[in-house]
């Protein structure tokens, strides 16, 4: 079944719990499969099989208001060419373990070929 960015990310009804089935939208957005969590332990395998990334899913409630703030300002401050990211760096941790974080549209449009022509912007 073919699924638009858009029902993927504005969700649809299931009877799942809510991470079971942001799990599974994006399994399918990137072209993986979830790996159900019976039988595996922590760290064991991630959240979604995927040939080419190990994808570990977190859903929250919300977002902390610093990172959506640090990414509207990426996003303002980007050229029309510039894909815009948000670097997180511990203190006193080494600057290449630094996580990059990008808008998941943003991750398809550049990284996952076969969904290119499914990926819509989202209001």
């Amino acid at each position: 079944m073919w699924l638009s960015i858009h029902h993927l990310l504005a969700g649809g009804v299931m009877s799942n719990p809510q991470w079971k089935r942001t799990e599974r939208r994006i399994a399918a957005l990137l072209g993986g499969t979830r790996v159900p969590i019976s039988g595996r332990q922590r760290g064991d395998q991630p959240d979604i099989a995927h040939a080419d990334f190990s994808i570990e899913v977190k859903h929250r409630a919300t977002i902390p208001a610093w990172l959506t703030d640090a990414m509207h300002q990426s996003e303002a401050a980007a050229g029309a060419d510039q894909l815009p990211i948000v670097v997180i760096h511990e203190h006193g941790k080494p600057y290449a373990d630094a996580l990059v974080v990008l808008k998941l549209s943003q991750f398809v449009e550049r990284h996952i070929p076969t969904a290119r022509e499914e990926v819509n912007p989202c209001p």
